[in-house]
């Protein structure tokens, strides 16, 4: 019984996991919203369905193509540094860390290699539906990724006095994202604020080895 309990297995069942979750949270907000339909959960908490080409958070800075094949070369590059750590006896809540990162990557290529092709287009009107394979809204590579939890937890205008932004409207927080984006985020954030040291120790002592 031991054996299954292992960093790998688990390293794993967090992966399948949030890659589940994830997709049955963009299929179902794909399916069932209009594009920019909102659904209000709390003042402070909505379900605001939107697509992205970009990054996390729905920024926007590269090409596609390269945005897409970039996200695959950096999960390969998480997937080999992850066996790494796990064969070197990384700590637990390290592997944790780092799985949900690398899973949180895979969900959003999922969307971009696949949405493409088996969704319809979603409008204002029309919801999206499965389609056959190839006969989507784009092809391979170029799927948009599916965005939903937007948290406006100030809304407000700048006071009129100050420089630049007086009077203009103001949100924190803006950005809408998805499950997976949260994934990496948690993974990122749990990694500096706790193993940030524990990294670099483990870093230079590998260092060391590698000299002698």
């Amino acid at each position: 019984m031991k054996k299954f309990f292992t960093k790998g297995n688990l390293s794993a069942f967090i992966v399948i996991a949030v890659l589940v979750i994830d997709q049955i949270i963009k299929i179902w907000v794909k399916t069932h919203m209009y594009w920019h339909e909102s659904i209000r959960i709390t003042d402070w908490f909505y379900i605001f369905f939107t697509e992205n080409n970009g990054m996390a958070f729905g920024m926007e800075i590269f090409d596609k193509l390269f945005l897409t094949s970039f996200r695959i070369l950096a999960s390969i590059g998480i997937i080999y540094l992850l066996r790494k750590f796990i064969k070197q006896g990384y700590k637990t809540g390290f592997i944790v860390c780092v799985s949900l990162i690398l899973a949180g990557a895979v969900g959003n290529i999922i969307d971009c290699l696949l949405y493409g092709e088996i969704f319809s287009e979603s409008t204002h009107s029309t919801l999206a539906t499965f389609v056959p394979f190839g006969e989507g809204y784009s092809e391979w590579f170029y799927g948009k990724v599916v965005d939903m939890f937007y948290f406006p937890i100030i809304e407000t205008n700048w006071p009129e006095w100050m420089p630049f932004v007086g009077g203009e409207h103001f949100i924190f927080f803006s950005p809408i994202f998805n499950f997976a984006d949260a994934s990496i985020s948690c993974g990122i954030i749990a990694i500096i604020l706790f193993y940030g040291k524990y990294l670099n120790d483990s870093l230079n002592q590998l260092s060391e080895k590698k000299q002698h």
